[in-house]
């Protein structure tokens, strides 16, 4: 989209040829012996220290899950356990560089990462540090606990302190690091750099992209490490993910220190199975899965198979890449080879691949093999070697003992706060800015042109005569948003907006005209079309410390990003135990128009899943002030917009949506009209049909209708829609859902409940037909309009004197249409 990048179709249309760079495979190959001038003896038996530590837990977890019982202690575990036994060299040569300003992401299978880059930063920090860190978490809950009974300096508490909390966390214990809410597959630790693991094959590959953003974006020192199985390559958001890494704009567009790649290592933990799958040879077909950075850009993203069972190769790989992460020259693709000797998980009998195979990589298991090669070489002895599995065990079982003891390590009191988890969902925080400095902007607020033209509309949308100003002179919802978004750009630092059509454009409905011209590229940027990596960037980058507004162009498009909007962006602040925030408004724009794919609204499907709040205005004074709302807490907002009413003007406050900041808190439905003998409850741009609606039954019919625009879904507060039945006792609820599975029908019902003393009739549900979205020429016919309103009033709650309904709602009709599905 920019100007500066001329297409020439004299170049482009040339004869040549694409020519590819050889993908080094397993090229190390130093002996140990070369290798001993580069680590000391200490740091060489500390990677087998902390490679039989990782087997050590997960033989642990799998003789529990197995066999209820690890050296005589007993204990039934119901929950997940995917093992990464065979994996260790993996991890630890993964996490022996990384520092604790390093961040990780994970997978259901990432035990060892969790462990590994803990045990590294355990090593890297001080005595002074670690306490710090120990005093601080959770007020020094799980420290007060491993504490007990130790024996030794800080550092080996520290291990104490680790192997607990993650084991506490795997069997759901209140003293877990996450309070035992992110269990097996979620759990991470933070201040060791380790971030949430995924449970969603795939899932921290486009989290991890926002993560590498947020540093990039925010000049945070550290690289981001994305821990992905070789089978996840065959998922779209990773795909997504991977081309939202190498976009060009980084290196051609993005200016001065912003210019440059992500610090971004894409990690394929490579154990050659996803589920009962082969990947080569079988369900993929890469062969090699380094091969696949050839397809991203002319770096090919640096791709390198490096020989994941030999911790000192993986180390000595991670070392150069760093170095090209540094030069800004990443993203980079690492496709580490290695094997699990466990099944998918304890489950799992491993009946699809031979028991010869399986021996085959236990001959050469990178734990015994490194231990025998560190006694040939006289790094160490074989007692030493004894020595340190003898600790190690006891150190397992110790914190086992601990983590499995009700009284020492309880899950949450369930019974005493049968609520708990339900006061974790939501942060409810209120941030200005997260963080405090100085936003990069491109000129003063006041001297940006959109501004200036805002300054001369009319900020409501009738004269004093009552008549209404042009649509050029009105100030308009998009205005509204356009205001309520700049000026939050001007506070916070942190915050950036991207999306498919942001940037030049304006976006598709014209929001962010004037936004191109106030914002650098880095923080307001065009993003590709993949609505799945749009959100799961945006979370990555929220759950790193930023604010983001990232935007599907239409609501139809949400199916396209269903994991990141049902599965991560609603989950990660009660699953990290309330230790992250998710300052994210997600930006929806609803259609109309345009058929089937691009005119749905599907709020309901939002509004389903705990842990987002959803919001829909349907006026300029509305929509600012939800914004600022949304845009100053800490929590994630759907936040719908109709295509419809864009251009609408302010017509219900008469002194104009105000130039100051003002904020309308989520939740609070607003009466728009008074009335007496009905309720019409709205969402979204039904609202304007309602009030027709309400004139023709006043006018013709002697009958007065009090209009409630629910203005947000999730929260909802009742009270005024009660308060307003008491008065009314009739009730309609009206949007433009699909009636079957609509939030109307769920509005209705929870009327019902909390006002049956006050109803004279059920409520009513006017939704759009069970239908595909029509042409716009047909639309009438498929969206709830006046007089189907006036219809459902006359055939289910009263009769009208001399109406003569056109819509059917009566009982004959509503049985056929639910019997055909339709």
């Amino acid at each position: 989209m920019p100007k500066c990048q001329f297409i020439d179709p004299k170049e482009v249309r040339k004869s040549t040829t694409i020519k590819f760079k050889d993908i080094p495979v397993n090229k190390y190959n130093r002996t140990l012996s070369e290798e001993r001038k580069n680590f000391s003896d200490e740091d060489l038996l500390r990677i087998y220290h902390d490679m039989r530590l990782i087997r050590e837990f997960e033989e642990m977890l799998n003789l529990i899950k197995t066999t209820g019982e690890y050296h005589g202690i007993k204990y039934h575990h119901p929950g997940p356990a995917h093992l990464s036994i065979g994996q260790e060299a993996a991890a630890v040569g993964m996490a022996y560089t990384l520092t604790i300003d390093d961040f990780i992401f994970g997978s259901h299978r990432s035990h060892g990462e969790i462990l590994a880059k803990g045990l590294s930063a355990i090593h890297q920090l001080g005595e002074k540090d670690l306490m710090e860190v120990m005093e601080q978490f959770f007020d020094g809950a799980i420290l007060r606990i491993v504490q007990k009974n130790q024996k030794g300096d800080v550092k080996s508490l520290a291990r104490r302190f680790l192997v607990y909390g993650t084991l506490a966390e795997i069997f759901a214990r209140e003293t877990g690091f996450n309070r035992g809410l992110g269990g097996s597959m979620h759990a991470f630790f933070t201040p060791f750099g380790v971030y949430p693991n995924n449970a969603i094959v795939g899932g921290s590959a486009d989290i991890s992209v926002g993560a590498a953003l947020f540093k990039k974006v925010n000049k945070k020192p550290g690289i981001v490490v994305a821990n992905i199985g070789d089978a996840a390559m065959a998922c779209g958001p990773v795909w997504e993910a991977l081309s939202f890494a190498t976009m060009d704009q980084y290196a051609q567009l993005w200016e001065g220190e912003m210019k440059g790649g992500l610090p971004l290592i894409i990690n394929i933990m490579n154990n050659q199975y996803g589920m009962g799958g082969q990947t080569s040879g079988e369900t993929m077909g890469y062969g090699v899965a380094a091969r696949i950075g050839a397809g991203l850009n002319a770096d090919q993203m640096h791709a390198e198979r490096v020989d994941g069972y030999n911790p000192l190769a993986v180390i000595e790989a991670y070392q150069r890449k760093r170095k090209i992460l540094e030069e800004k020259k990443g993203p980079v693709l690492l496709d580490v080879l290695t094997y699990r000797f466990s099944g998918h998980s304890p489950s799992d009998a491993s009946s699809y691949r031979s028991k010869e195979e399986v021996e085959a990589w236990q001959k050469q298991d990178c734990v015994f093999t490194y231990a025998d090669n560190l006694i040939k070489e006289k790094v160490c002895t074989s007692e030493q070697v004894d020595a340190t599995n003898a600790s190690i065990q006891s150190l397992i079982q110790e914190m086992l003992q601990l983590s499995i003891d009700d009284t020492i390590s309880p899950r949450m009191n369930m019974e005493a706060d049968p609520d708990r988890i339900g006061t974790m969902i939501f942060s409810n925080g209120s941030e200005e800015k997260m963080e405090d400095r100085k936003p990069d902007v491109l000129m003063p607020m006041e001297d940006n042109p959109r501004v200036k033209q805002l300054a001369r509309k009319e900020r409501y949308a009738f004269d004093k005569k009552g008549q209404p100003f042009s649509k050029m002179k009105q100030y308009q919802l998009r205005d509204a948003l356009f205001e309520a978004i700049i000026d939050r750009f001007y506070k916070d630092p942190t915050l950036i907006a991207f999306g498919e059509e942001n940037r030049d454009w304006g976006g598709a409905f014209a929001v962010y005209r004037g936004l191109t011209e106030a914002l650098p590229y880095h923080r307001l940027f065009n993003s590709p079309i993949a609505e799945g990596a749009i959100v799961g960037v945006a979370i990555g980058y929220a759950m790193c410390g930023g604010r983001v507004i990232p935007e599907i162009m239409y609501c139809d498009f949400l199916g396209r990003s269903g994991d990141e909007v049902f599965n991560q962006l609603p989950k990660w602040q009660a699953m990290s135990g309330n230790l992250i925030k998710m300052p994210v408004v997600l930006r929806v724009s609803v259609g109309s128009k345009y058929g089937a794919q691009h005119s749905q609204d599907w709020t309901s499907l939002v509004a389903h899943i705990p842990g987002l709040k959803v919001v829909f205005p349907a006026t300029p004074y509305d929509a600012k002030g939800l914004m600022n709302s949304a845009l100053q807490g800490t929590d994630p907002v759907i936040f719908f917009e109709s295509q419809r009413i864009y251009d609408i003007g302010e017509q219900f406050h008469k002194e104009g949506v105000p130039k100051d900041y003002y904020e309308i808190p989520l939740g609070e439905p607003d009466i728009k009209k008074e009335g007496s003998d009905i309720t019409i409850l709205t969402v979204g741009a039904t609202l304007y049909r309602a009030l027709e609606a309400a004139k023709i039954l006043e006018e013709k019919y002697n009958f007065s209708a009090e209009i409630i625009d629910a203005r947000s879904l999730v929260p909802f507060n009742y009270e005024p829609v009660i308060q307003s039945i008491k008065k009314t006792g009739r009730v309609i609820i009206t949007g433009d859902a699909n009636s079957r599975g609509s939030f109307l029908n769920d509005l209705a019902r929870n009327i019902t409940d909390l006002a049956f003393d006050y109803l004279d009739a059920p409520p009513v549900v006017v939704g759009s037909r069970n239908w595909i979205t029509p042409a716009h020429e047909l639309e009438e016919s498929f969206f709830p309009q006046p007089h189907w309103i006036i219809d459902a009033i006359h055939q289910k709650i009263i009769p009208l004197n001399g109406h003569n309904p056109k819509e059917k709602f009566d009982e004959g009709t509503l049985i056929l249409r639910h019997k055909e599905g339709v």
